[in-house]
């Protein structure tokens, strides 16, 4: 993989996990990446970006030099996932968790007829 591809892959999974939290956690979130030479010789991949509650991209730095990036924000966004799509108050059924603790790995069901 060339240092072009290493830099992309790192970006790649770095946007995702904020995404994915992002959502997860019915959030806003902000990454304030580190950016140009570390130490004179250390390649950063920056990146910084500002990420809404349904995981998509509001604002992103746009290249690896020191950047300010802004988005107008409204937590009211945080609701739907908080209080629907994630109310876990709502949803978790601690009921069916008993394997859990009764089991380590994978026991296959019986086959049905």
């Amino acid at each position: 993989m060339t240092p072009e591809q290493a830099q992309q892959e790192a970006l790649f999974h770095s946007r995702l996990v904020q995404q994915s939290n992002s959502y997860m956690n019915a959030c806003f979130s902000i990454s304030a990446a580190r950016c140009g030479l570390d130490d004179g010789k250390f390649d950063l991949i920056g990146g910084s970006s500002i990420v809404d509650p349904e995981g998509h991209v509001v604002a992103e730095a746009k290249t690896t030099e020191d950047e300010l990036i802004v988005a107008e924000i409204d937590l009211a966004e945080c609701r739907q996932g908080k209080e629907k799509t994630f109310d876990f108050a709502r949803h978790r059924r601690i009921e069916t968790y008993g394997l859990i603790d009764k089991q380590t790995g994978v026991v296959e069901p019986e086959l049905l007829a």
